[in-house]
Order: C-alpha cells, then structure tokens, then sequence
C-alpha cells in the first residue's frame, strides 16, 4: 500500500467513525446505563474491564468477525445479503436490534457521500458492522485497520456513556481508551483473521443488562 492509499484510508476512518459522523452512536449505550444502575460497574476499573470484556469475548467481538466477512465479501451480493441477516438475527433483544439497525443505516446514508457500487450489493437495512466492513473493504481499506477504528469508535463511545452516567471522569476515561489500545491492536489482528466460525461470546452479564435496559424507567439513553 502506497502512502497516499494509506493517508486515504486513515482520513476515511477518521471520518465514517468520528463522533462527528450523523449516526447517532451518542444515544446508545449498549446496556452500560442498566449495569452502572444496578451497581455491576465499580468506578473507572469496573467500566475499563466491563468494555475490555466486550471487545475481547463479548458483542464488540462478534461485530469484528461481522465486520471482517463483509469487508470480504463486499464485491458478492449474496454474501452480503447472507452476513447481514446474520447479523440481524444475533442482535441479543430489542433495544440491540434497533441499535445496529439504526447505525447501520445511517451510516450508509452517510458514506454515500464517498460513491461506490457497494450501495447497491447491501440490503436497504443493514447492521452496523456489515455496513462498516462492506464500505471499508469497497474502497480497499485493510480489514485490521477497519476493524480497529470501529473498536476504538465503540471505546470511546462506551467511556464517554461511563462519564455521562458519573461511573468515571473524563481525565479516567481517557486513561481507559490508552489502557484498552494494546487489547484494540490484538483484536483487531484477530478479527482481520476471522471467520464466522469464530462467532460466539461470553459475556452474560452484559446480555443482561441489554435486556433489562428495555424495562429502566429513567433513561439517558436509547439501548
């Protein structure tokens, strides 16, 4: 890959994941705000292994293995269509369902503004991660570093919902996305190297509280 290429990819990532881009991620918080109510997150340390726990065996994983198979099947409209169903069906409730339904869509509502013949090969409504990975690999972005941006996009989404619920501090969530970035790099080396075999978590808690956000009476956020 050339410099300029590389400069390319980088300043797309920069944009399609910055909190900037209209998808509204802002509004989610994955079941976080559930577990910070119930008590399940003690302070900084609490927030930093939940999050850690989500990248490395939990949904954020999954999102990577969905990720890197649209990435390489981004040129194949059944495959595509096959991913995304997929994952659509491992949305764990509702709230998750509606989440990366969302996000899916309006990131490739976005991302239209950079053209390519993607859009027509994917489901009008696509998941989250499919829409990133089937975007990124059309425009000859490398699967790790595809995969890396998105972790760190929902990183920094998780901790900034960990601050806005009083679990941590800003000056504590910034030392939790540096403390997290060596565990983003092997992900994201693990996920280029996926397969939909290697599908599955373990993060039951988590699951959880997704759930039991749906019956929360005062919410800050939509999941």
């Amino acid at each position: 890959m050339s410099e300029a290429t590389d400069m390319r990819s980088l300043l797309r990532l920069m944009a399609w994941l910055s909190p900037a881009f209209p998808v509204g991620a802002f509004a989610y918080s994955g079941g976080l705000e559930r577990a910070a109510a119930d008590g399940l997150l003690a302070g900084e340390h609490g927030l930093r292994d939940w999050i850690a726990a989500l990248i490395d065996h939990g949904s954020a994983w999954n999102d990577a293995v969905l990720l890197n198979e649209a990435h390489s099947a981004h040129a194949d409209a059944g495959r595509l269509g096959a991913v995304a169903e997929l994952a659509e069906a491992l949305a764990g409730s509702r709230e998750r369902h509606a989440e990366t339904m969302a996000l899916g869509s309006a990131f490739l509502e976005a991302a239209g503004a950079w053209p390519s013949d993607v859009f027509r090969l994917l489901p009008q409504r696509t998941a989250y991660p499919v829409a990133v990975g089937a975007v990124a690999g059309a425009h000859g972005i490398a699967a790790s570093q595809a995969i890396g941006a998105y972790l760190h996009a929902a990183v920094s989404q998780l901790v900034s919902a960990g601050i806005r619920l009083g679990v941590a501090g800003q000056r504590q969530g910034v030392a939790i996305v540096a403390d997290l970035e060596p565990l983003l790099e092997s992900v994201a080396r693990r996920g280029a190297a996926s397969t939909l075999e290697d599908l599955g978590s373990a993060t039951i808690r988590a699951d959880i509280a997704a759930l039991g956000h749906e019956i929360q009476g005062t919410r800050l956020f939509r999941s």
